[in-house]
């Protein structure tokens, strides 16, 4: 199968890019619940690092929803469904043969 490099190229940005949003929202809910230590220097950099990178769009997304639907951030599960909904355009609609 021959796929056009630039479309796999954006997929797989879009695959890393949800695996940052999947281990900032875990690492996110591990802080919260004290099983990590925010003070650990590790901790910090890493957890700073990951919202400096997820937050922008997901601030961006807030606007638009509800930022809590109960007690619960949906903002990260409407990216992750719009990022694949985006690969799936792509796969779709750009696919070169």
């Amino acid at each position: 199968m021959n796929i056009n490099p630039f479309i796999s190229l954006i997929s797989q940005g879009i695959g890393i890019y949800v695996f940052f949003l999947m281990v900032y929202l875990v690492l996110d809910w591990l802080i919260h619940f004290s099983i990590i230590d925010n003070r650990n220097h590790y901790v910090q950099k890493v957890h700073y690092t990951l919202h400096k990178i997820t937050e922008p769009v997901l601030r961006k997304i807030r606007q638009y929803i509800p930022t809590k639907f109960g007690n619960i951030d949906i903002a990260p599960v409407v990216l992750i469904l719009l990022l694949n909904f985006i690969k799936n355009i792509l796969y779709t609609y750009l696919y070169v043969k």
